[in-house]
């Protein structure tokens, strides 16, 4: 064993001595996989529950088809003749279209007043295409109400509806002559109720019914229509602006009910009369006549010898109550004085300056 390092030896017997020694002793031990926890404990909510059946009873849609079917033949085309003046002052003749439905089968139907008044000539075309020359022709240019008559029997007549129990959102339909192209419909929704809208100077329109059906000229006086097939209105007025869109207007029928029978059975309708001019009292007006009151109704005009002049009212009150209920506006006011009755002795408070004041007014029947 010369040449060979004796500690060199010793350190590889110990190497190789460690190996086997730990080969057969080297002793691995494993863990068992854990357990899954226990299920939770559950109660049923109901061991007899079975899923709901599926509904049956599909939604049906309005079928407006129906509705125009039914009451189409009782809507009627207007055409009229009005002279009127060029620049030169010279008369000619213009051309104008309405639209009307049938309230009696004996000729007698329910029109705008502004699609007739001042009229030379007035016809009336059915639905059958039948013309008749209209013979008389009475109008309430206050609530744009009109009735004229043809003679004709056994027309199909409307039939009238409730206007109290409509609600936003029902689905109507308007029937009317727009642009003079003959009876059309057009189907929409009710957008809002009880709408006062100005069309003219000193002229309001009280319980209007908003909707989107489209409204165009020559639809005035047609039917607004609910699904029963009724009439709940009278179209009337439209908004026509820049961007504006959806805003036509009826009258409601049990607005205008009073009024159709008064023309009817009078020929006119009598209205109470105070004799005053109003203008709603607003914040640009309290500030401009220095008010000691920031609603009511402003007089701006009265007519002498009228129940107001008679009462001692004048130009620049501001009345606040009439018979007993609160005034805060110039509608309400005209309102209050409609549902009055002639002859009726009525309190008013009014302000004039700082001061307020109570007087007493008799009402007579408005002038013709």
């Amino acid at each position: 064993m010369k040449g060979i390092n004796l500690k060199y030896l010793l350190t590889c017997l110990i190497i190789i001595l460690c190996l086997f020694l730990g080969s057969s002793c080297v002793h691995i031990e494993t863990s068992p996989p854990p357990s899954p926890p226990p299920s939770p404990t559950a109660t049923p909510i109901d061991p007899n529950w079975t899923p709901p059946p599926p509904e049956s009873n599909t939604l049906v849609l309005p079928n407006f088809a129906d509705v125009v079917a039914e009451v189409k033949p009782s809507v009627v085309a207007i055409n009229t003749e009005v002279i009127t003046y060029d620049i030169f002052n010279r008369p000619f003749t213009q051309e104008g279209a309405g639209s009307g439905w049938i309230i009696d089968e004996d000729g007698i139907i329910v029109t705008n007043s502004h699609v007739v008044e001042g009229a030379k000539a007035i016809t009336v075309t059915l639905a059958d295409g039948r013309t008749f020359p209209v013979e008389t022709v009475r109008t309430d240019p206050l609530t744009d109400l009109a009735i004229v008559t043809i003679d004709a029997q056994n027309l199909p007549a409307a039939n009238i509806g409730d206007s109290s129990r409509l609600r936003i959102c029902d689905p109507v339909v308007a029937i009317g002559n727009p642009l003079g192209l003959g009876i059309s419909a057009k189907p929409g929704w009710v957008s809002r109720l009880g709408v006062s809208l100005q069309i003219s100077s000193g002229q309001t329109l009280y319980a209007l019914i908003e909707t989107d059906a489209p409204i165009n000229p020559g639809n005035s006086g047609g039917a607004l229509v609910n699904m029963s097939q009724e009439v709940i209105g009278i179209t009337s007025a439209k908004i026509a602006m820049v961007g504006v869109e959806g805003m036509g207007y009826a009258i409601s029928i049990n607005q205008a009910m009073p009024i159709i029978k008064e023309l009817i059975q009078k020929g006119y309708v009598i209205y109470p009369w105070l004799g005053v001019v109003l203008h709603t009292v607003d914040q640009w007006l309290a500030s401009r006549y220095d008010l000691a009151v920031n609603k009511g109704a402003f007089i701006t005009e009265l007519l002498p010898g009228s129940p107001a002049d008679k009462a001692g009212l004048e130009p620049g009150d501001v009345i606040t109550e009439f018979a007993g209920e609160e005034v805060t506006t110039a509608e309400e006011l005209i309102q209050a004085i409609r549902s009055s009755q002639i002859g009726q002795r009525v309190k008013i408070t009014f302000w004039r300056g700082d001061a307020k004041n109570t007087t007493y007014a008799i009402l007579i029947e408005r002038p013709r």
